[in-house]
């Protein structure tokens, strides 16, 4: 099956650019078929392998001039190319495009700022309701090359970010785009530069394929839909085929799980799943970590971890599904977001307590109350003091909800890392009390 890419990379002049955990995934693919092949690994940081006298190493200031000596530049995501130039005749790649163009599965992606992994996850549990054979991979934190001989069947749903859809030639054929918000500004000139890489996932499409996008939202300047050669489907939560997802699930509460729930059934049914094993994967949906995630009770209180929010607009949508939210924690690392919006959002909102974390937290805190704000408004300068503080405001009955409206990479390696520490605190609260979390 993958003969093809092993041909394609034979005898090539091959930089990996970035060595973090992709970029050591594909190497250890191209050494398991190519081991000979002399490499390039390029990287800001200095890098260490066992000894391998076919690698030559580029690492700290000036790195990226790597890149005209090389064929081929298989691309680590994270790794931002802001104002550069592409090289004439040197292809730049990564994982996601070299397997749409060489896997021969049929592909589902999906991208979004949000909802991508839901969604994928939907996809991917609505084929094996209906026993079709699948595989579920891409922006799910393991690299693509790392499952892509444990896939099984003949379709992959595949979840795509921003940045590995950069440099990708190859559309799947399926393409599912949950919405589009500010994010990652910190990675692209511009949100235009944003959008442009998001709208790779269609731009390469031809007829016969599918095109699922949120109506709701529209496309408007972004993308121009009479021009598309497959077939383009727009998902609205305000139609009344919307209703029979509301409720279906605890794990899928909001107006933004219906449309999560739409977009995945408008996806599978075009793969052939019947619209009763579309529902029985949905009434069987065991949630994810970090997405809405209830996770414990302690003094009354409902904790939940929403630590995947990183935009307002996330946060406000769990703030809507969940209901009952008395007490918010929330900021992160500072990316250059408008946060006005989010603010009028929080102020209007039935939240008493507001829990403010470094960095935007603070800020945003800060403002609000300079700006009069009816809420209580804490500055903590750490999860434990936050965790302290929600202990002591939050009404029993209701909900300390975790949901940062920003990234965590000012403290943390990753949401993960975050949602995770803060889960911690709360069942070490839970264990001093004598509960059960």
């Amino acid at each position: 099956m993958y003969q093809q890419l092993i041909d394609h990379l034979k005898n090539k002049r091959i930089v990996l650019l970035g060595m973090g955990r992709e970029g050591h995934s594909t190497y250890n693919f191209i050494r398991r078929y190519l081991p000979e092949q002399k490499l390039i690994i390029a990287d800001a940081k200095q890098v260490e392998l066992d000894n391998d006298p076919n690698v030559e190493f580029v690492c700290g200031d000036g790195y990226l001039g790597v890149i005209d000596r090389a064929d081929i530049v298989i691309k680590t995501p994270g790794i931002p190319l802001l104002h550069f130039k592409r090289p004439q005749g040197v292809e730049i790649t990564c994982q996601t495009d070299l397997f749409l163009r060489f896997s021969g599965f049929t592909c589902v992606g999906v991208t979004g700022t949000k909802g991508k992994t839901t969604t994928s996850t939907l996809i991917y549990s609505m084929l094996r309701a209906a026993g079709k054979e699948a595989c579920l991979i891409g922006n799910m934190g393991y690299p693509v090359f790392d499952n892509i001989e444990d896939c099984a069947g003949e379709i992959a749903v595949i979840e795509m970010s921003s940045h590995q859809l950069e440099f990708t030639s190859r559309s799947p054929h399926i393409a599912v785009l949950t919405n589009i918000y500010p994010e990652h500004l910190d990675h692209y000139d511009s949100f235009e530069f944003y959008v442009g890489a998001k709208l790779n996932i269609v731009r390469n499409q031809s007829k016969g394929d599918t095109f699922i996008y949120n109506s709701d939202q529209g496309l408007d300047g972004f993308f121009d839909l009479s021009k598309y050669p497959g077939e383009a489907v727009g998902v609205s939560v305000h139609t009344p085929g919307a209703e029979k997802y509301r409720d279906i699930n605890s794990h899928l509460l909001g107006e933004h799980n219906i449309q999560n729930c739409m977009f995945a059934a408008e996806a599978a049914r075009r793969l052939g799943v019947s619209d009763e094993d579309i529902m029985k994967a949905l009434k069987n949906y065991e949630g994810i970590e970090h997405r809405m995630e209830y996770f414990a009770t302690v003094k009354g209180i409902k904790f939940v971890n929403d630590c995947i929010a990183t935009i307002p607009h996330s946060v406000m949508c769990a703030v809507e599904a969940l209901g009952d939210v008395d007490t918010l924690i929330f900021g992160g690392m500072d990316r250059g977001l408008d946060y006005s919006a989010f603010e009028k959002a929080l102020e209007k909102s039935s939240i008493r307590n507001l829990v403010c974390l470094p960095d935007t937290g603070h800020k945003i805190g800060m403002h609000m109350a300079q700006n009069g704000s009816e809420k209580k408004i804490i500055i903590s300068e750490d999860m434990e003091g936050a965790v302290r503080a929600a202990m002591g405001v939050t009404r029993p009955g209701c909900t300390c909800l975790l949901s940062p409206a920003a990234s965590s990479y000012n403290k943390y390696k990753n949401f993960e890392e975050k949602g995770r520490h803060f889960k911690n605190i709360v069942r070490r609260y839970a264990e001093m009390g004598g509960e059960k979390a």
